[in-house]
């Protein structure tokens, strides 16, 4: 008989959500780490046998999953939350959030509300983050100071912020930071244009020759509003994922975000290339949007992952919230009760996300060599009783106040609730800063 095996952790939890293989639920398994990685799922009875934990922690009315995967966001506008509800898409922008990003945007800005955005993403589960932002160098920092994960997108727009003056200053700096951050092991990149309409063609082809010879994703809004779509019928004459096509921005490495505005011809266009959506379904109802066609997209074979969007648009920074209303969303577009389950939400806020951004070997399930990413969720609160299923539970009952251990790379991040690495009296005098700033 083999002597146990010594490692670095061993969780002992009431059920296990793997993810993979699809629909499973253990209960009573454990999971073995060791040097960040997963090395074992397997029956608590029999990892007792077979591992010998430098740590062991048990779980025992807790579901344990991988952790989320926020397919996209722009981290530092937390600092922008609640700044302009209640307007118009266009209007939000021009007239509220590119004026105060203008007065404001610095690299402190950006490092100061993206820590903010960590620390509420690790609070509620979410262990990795694709962001859209400016300074992505200080965004990456702030990151690797909570010990995150995060996709930073190298942001590419035609006209002049406080941080670039033209697209070519916005690719060459989006290009230094991550010449600076490659070596990171949480830190990983996306060619980042805006959207469509806020970058010219030369710029859209420009991108698409860095994204292959750098083999990144390309993070873009697309289709997110009909107006976005009748504007660039009058400029261009075409939809915009007919120019996209154009220019062949269209393959396997795009992540569509919003895609809320799409013909039968355009999914069955992205399905053949094997790109993926990030579906933010509370930002596109808070501002007008519309709803996604996420059943069309998924039967046509789509990858599909959640999103938040901006903690200016949304408001919040909450997968929990997002896997519940994509559910809700697809059922009631559909007139169907049966469309979308709880394990499919579940999957778009973890394997799909992961998968969007070419990490799948990595995060996103509980499968041996990935990295251990993990969110354990507490289900003994009265208000959560009864339990009859505990992936419906995940989606439909419980929430971000009931996350109570996150991982990343085998390392805690969140214990019993609190989190590590910040105190809550240096992220309330960072909020109260720049609302002094920004309120004025």
């Amino acid at each position: 008989m083999m002597p146990p095996q010594a490692i670095d952790t061993l969780i002992e939890a009431r059920w296990v959500i793997p993810v993979e293989p699809h629909g499973l639920a253990l209960e009573r398994h454990s999971l073995a780490v060791d040097a960040g990685r997963i090395v074992a799922l397997l029956p608590s009875e029999e990892a007792k046998t077979r591992f010998t934990p430098r740590r062991r922690v048990s779980l025992p009315q807790h579901v344990l999953l991988p952790g989320l995967v926020n397919l996209h966001t722009h981290a530092a506008m937390t600092l922008l939350r609640g700044y302009a509800d209640d307007v118009a898409l266009m209007d939000w922008l021009n007239q509220r959030i590119w004026p105060a990003e203008s007065r404001h945007v610095s690299p402190a800005f950006v490092r100061d509300g993206t820590l903010l955005a960590c620390a509420e993403m690790l609070r509620g589960g979410i262990t990795c983050f694709n962001d859209m932002y400016f300074h992505p160098e200080e965004a990456g920092a702030a990151a690797i100071r909570l010990g995150m994960r995060a996709a930073l997108g190298l942001v590419v727009l035609e006209f002049p912020s406080p941080y670039a003056a033209d697209a070519d200053d916005y690719l060459a700096k989006g290009l230094a930071a991550r010449d600076a951050l490659r070596d990171e092991a949480l830190i990983s990149f996306c060619m980042a244009p805006h959207a469509p309409y806020t970058v010219s063609d030369g710029t859209l082809e420009r991108i698409m020759t860095l994204a292959d010879q750098l083999d990144l994703p390309i993070h873009m809004h697309v289709h997110e509003t009909r107006a976005e779509i009748a504007d660039s019928i009058g400029q261009y004459g075409v939809r915009p994922l007919a120019r996209l096509q154009r220019l062949g921005l269209l393959e396997p490495g795009l992540i569509a975000v919003h895609a809320v505005h799409l013909e039968t011809d355009e999914i069955a266009l992205l399905a053949g290339l094997g790109a993926s959506v990030a579906h933010c379904p509370t930002s596109n109802m808070k501002l007008g949007s519309g709803i996604a066609p996420i059943l069309a997209l998924q039967k046509q074979g789509i990858r599909v992952g959640l999103g938040s969007d901006g903690a200016a648009s949304n408001n919040r920074l909450d997968l929990f919230r997002e896997m519940h209303q994509a559910a809700l969303l697809a059922k009631v577009a559909n007139h169907d009760p049966t469309v979308l389950g709880a394990h499919q939400a579940l999957r778009m806020a973890t394997l799909d996300g992961a998968a969007a951004l070419g990490l799948e070997r990595h995060i996103g399930s509980l499968v041996a060599g990935k990295a251990a990413d993990l969110c354990a969720v507490r289900l003994d609160d009265p208000m959560l009783q009864p339990c009859f299923d505990p992936v419906s539970h995940l989606v439909h009952v419980a929430g971000r106040e009931h996350v109570s251990h996150v991982w990343v790379a085998g390392e805690p991040r969140v214990h019993e609730g609190e989190l590590l690495g910040i105190e809550a009296v240096e992220l309330l005098d960072i909020a109260d800063s720049w609302h002094n700033r920004l309120i004025v």
